[in-house]
């Protein structure tokens, strides 16, 4: 178990948090099949976040959960509750959106009031707590001004202390960062997730933003054409992608496709068809079982031509691109497949394009290289179709 993982089963006593557990959701957008039946646990106090590109299905299981989209099929629990055919208002869950959504015409101070007003709590009880979360979020200063005077920022703090002074047992949070720049969002995604974890609510959080989702994080579930491909805590997700997709869009990924031909205790060795032979740390794949052995770009070494006797791939060098803390350095093989490395400097590259180099990774290392096996039998299916697709959930 990561520390990350320890800290959020540490959190999940505490407070009124539920676990959320989906089963079988399907949900419709007009004629699209936007969920296809997925299957998702989230605990007590976790920070879970659903993490895919546009279009794959996130924003919709989120309103799903909330109660704004009727499901065509599955159910939806709230510990013990079956919520499914509950309405909003009758779910405890509040609900953070890309917008924001505050009253233009409010004050700060009664946004965050709102909730309870229409609870009718006493106004003594709304002033508390409303200025207890307002000071939790940095707010407290600026009760009296309107949305409109107010910075993206600020009004997203504004949202949040209006989510939490309900007292939630799920807090649903959909993109909230994503109109920000980029310091304020990552200011601002400590922040959240800071406050998180000092209040203990079990949390869903919708981005597509892979940074956000691995610096948030207790667990993701990456999303893909209605279904997710994996769940798992950020580091599995990163280092162990068990599909082809998770490999491209968590981060960037040099993808060498080739065949399993021999297997050993703990590891495999993969002829690439590029032609070079390797030894990857993987209890996954049998003999002849085709697979793609997956190489981050910070795990890819330059070493000068022959100045090595073990495994190595001479490539081209084909651009460097200075990006501030690193290079991109680009190579090309023989047979036309590109490879891609980030050095903190040309060392080992000459800077010149054309100069040939070897690349080669830790053998050893399980962080080095991960082994990608996919399905024997691959199906795919439109996006209305309502036939099973390839690339199931794996865990």
């Amino acid at each position: 178990m990561s520390v990350r993982a320890a800290e959020a089963v540490g959190r999940r006593t505490t407070g009124s948090a539920v676990s959320v557990r989906i089963q079988g959701l399907s949900c419709y957008y007009e004629r699209t099949h936007a969920v296809r039946g997925i299957d998702l646990a989230v605990e007590p106090g976790e920070f879970f976040t659903l993490l895919g590109p546009s279009g794959c299905g996130k924003s919709t299981t989120l309103r799903a959960v909330a109660g704004f989209q009727r499901p065509a099929a599955g159910t939806i629990h709230f510990g013990d509750q079956d919520v499914t055919a509950l309405p909003p208002n009758r779910r405890p869950t509040n609900y953070v959106f890309q917008n924001y959504a505050l009253f233009p015409h409010m004050t700060v101070q009664d946004n965050v009031e709102y909730g309870l007003r229409r609870q009718r709590v006493g106004a003594a009880e709304r002033a508390r707590r409303a200025q207890e979360e307002l000071d939790r979020v940095g707010m407290s200063e600026l009760a009296a001004r309107r949305p409109g005077q107010l910075s993206g920022g600020q009004q997203q703090r504004v949202a949040l202390a209006r989510a939490l002074v309900n007292r939630p047992q799920v807090l649903l949070l959909d993109e909230p960062l994503s109109a920000l720049d980029f310091q304020l969002r990552r200011q601002l995604r400590e922040q959240l997730k800071s406050i998180q974890r000092e209040v203990g609510t079990t949390s869903i959080f919708v981005t597509h933003d892979q940074d956000e989702a691995l610096s948030m994080s207790d667990r993701i579930g990456v999303m893909n054409a209605g279904r997710i491909e994996q769940t798992g805590t950020p580091e599995d997700i990163y280092l162990h992608p068990s599909t082809l997709f998770v490999a491209r869009f968590v981060g960037s990924a040099n993808l060498l496709p080739g065949e399993v031909v021999a297997v050993g205790d703990g590891h495999r060795t993969v002829r690439l068809d590029l032609g070079a032979t390797c030894s990857v740390p993987s209890d996954q794949g049998r003999v002849g079982q085709r697979c793609h052995v997956m190489v981050r770009p910070t795990e890819l070494l330059v070493v000068p031509t022959g100045t090595t006797s073990g495994f190595t791939i001479t490539a081209t060098l084909i651009s460097a691109t200075y990006v501030g803390d690193h290079y991109e350095v680009g190579f090309r093989h023989a047979s036309g497949v590109e490879l891609t490395a980030q050095l903190p400097t040309l060392n080992g590259a000459s800077g010149h394009e054309a100069s040939a180099v070897d690349l080669t990774w830790d053998q050893v290392s399980t962080s080095a290289a991960h082994l990608i096996v996919e399905p024997d039998h691959f199906q795919t299916t439109t996006p209305d179709d309502s036939r099973p697709v390839a690339n199931r959930k794996r865990t």
